[in-house]
């Protein structure tokens, strides 16, 4: 299962994580899998294209875990973070057995 975990203080995302395999399908036949990841870089390629704000980024390249953390306040990463989560949870709610995001306040 694909686990999402959304950080957030005072409803402003801070971090986000994302980790696991869906198996929903084969390796390049997972449409969960390639869902979940076609939503978290094109919203990360978003952010560095359209403002300045460099997050920091954990990405293990065989797949299987993403980290993007905030450490500045931009109202545009905000906005493109908070897509990410609506895109991701649209995907939960059709594939409920294959990936579970979660969202937490954090001081």
């Amino acid at each position: 299962m694909v686990h999402v975990e959304a950080k957030l203080k005072d409803d402003v995302v801070k971090s986000i994580e994302m980790s696991g395999h869906a198996d929903y399908g084969e390796h390049g036949q997972d449409i969960v899998c390639a869902g979940a990841s076609s939503v978290v870089f094109g919203n990360t390629n978003a952010i560095f294209q359209l403002t300045d704000v460099e997050p920091v980024l954990d990405i293990n390249n065989d797949g299987g875990y993403f980290f993007l953390e905030v450490k500045e306040y931009d109202q545009s990463v905000d906005l493109i973070l908070k897509t990410m989560i609506i895109s991701l949870e649209t995907i939960e709610q059709s594939y409920k057995d294959y990936i579970k995001v979660t969202k937490s306040e954090v001081d």
